[in-house]
This record gives structure tokens, C-alpha cells and sequence, in this order.
């Protein structure tokens, strides 16, 4: 019965301490370089005040867990996942998986589609990121938020 517990509880360290590794700055930061890199676009950097802002945000939607913008001073993508195991890096390749609707050569989206997402990903300009988690409350899912500094997605011009 030992070594059961103890094999169940390495598992349970284990699944926390990979998804803890999912939502690092870092994490979040390698995941839109990542991104970038791909178009040939420069790396974003952390950002503490930035990180702040949206920490604050996330926290303020916690209670209700809407996909709402912040309507604040940076570029901004918002996550919505029903299960609490969703990471920051779930989040950042959903925005990147938008790419396949994005048409560079016109930039524009697909009919239907959405890919704003992912142009702020890979917005040139936008070369500062700070993003947050947190887990709804009676476990409603996760919220999770990247504000981009300077914004980007400016109707008209290419991100890249």
C-alpha cells in the first residue's frame, strides 16, 4: 500500500510540475519567439509592468471567468479553458494555430475565421509581453491573458 501512495503522489508532483513549467514567464516567452522566429520576426522580452497589468485583469475576471477585454493601454489576447489543467503555452499556441487562416500576401483571414490572435503573436512592432493565469472560481476553468507592448494590430498594416 506504501509504494502505491508513494507512486501515485511522484505522478501527482510530476503532472503539477509540468504544468507549473507551462505557465513560467519564460514559457510564455519562448512560446511567441517561437512564433515570430517562423516569420522572421524579432523576440519579445518580459515586461514586469506589463505582466502587472494583466495579472490585475486576470484577477478581476476570476470571479466570472468572461471572455472580456481589458479595453486597456496594450495589444491584448484572452484565453478561455473549461479545464483547470489548460497552461499558458495551451493558450499562446491556440492564438499561433490561428495562422493557418492568416494570408500574409493580403493580409487578411479567411472568410469565418478569426486570426487577430495571432497577428498581435507576431506583431513586429510589439516586442514587450507580459501575461497571467488564474484558475476561475468553483473551478470554471482558467483565464488566461498576454498584453503586448507596444500594442499592435493596427487596421491596415501587416504585423510582419
Amino acid at each position: 500500500m506504501n509504494a502505491l501512495s508513494l507512486a501515485c503522489a511522484m505522478v501527482l508532483a510530476i503532472l503539477a510540475h509540468t504544468t507549473l513549467a507551462q505557465n513560467t514567464q519564460q514559457d510564455y516567452v519562448n512560446t511567441h519567439n517561437t512564433a515570430r522566429a517562423a516569420v522572421g520576426v524579432g523576440n519579445v522580452s518580459w515586461n514586469n509592468t506589463v505582466q502587472t497589468y494583466a495579472q490585475t485583469y486576470a484577477n478581476s475576471r476570476k470571479g466570472d471567468c468572461k471572455l472580456t477585454h481589458s479595453g486597456g493601454p496594450y495589444g491584448e489576447n484572452i484565453f478561455w479553458g473549461s479545464a483547470t489543467s489548460f497552461t499558458g503555452v495551451d493558450a499562446v499556441n491556440s492564438w499561433v494555430d490561428e495562422k493557418q487562416y492568416y494570408d500574409h500576401s493580403t493580409n487578411t483571414c479567411a472568410s469565418g475565421h478569426q486570426c487577430g490572435h495571432y497577428t498581435q503573436v507576431v506583431w513586429r512592432s510589439s516586442n514587450q509581453i507580459g501575461c497571467a493565469r488564474v484558475v476561475c472560481d468553483n473551478n470554471a476553468g482558467v483565464f488566461i491573458i498576454c498584453n503586448y507592448y507596444p500594442r499592435g494590430n493596427y487596421v491596415g498594416q501587416s504585423p510582419y
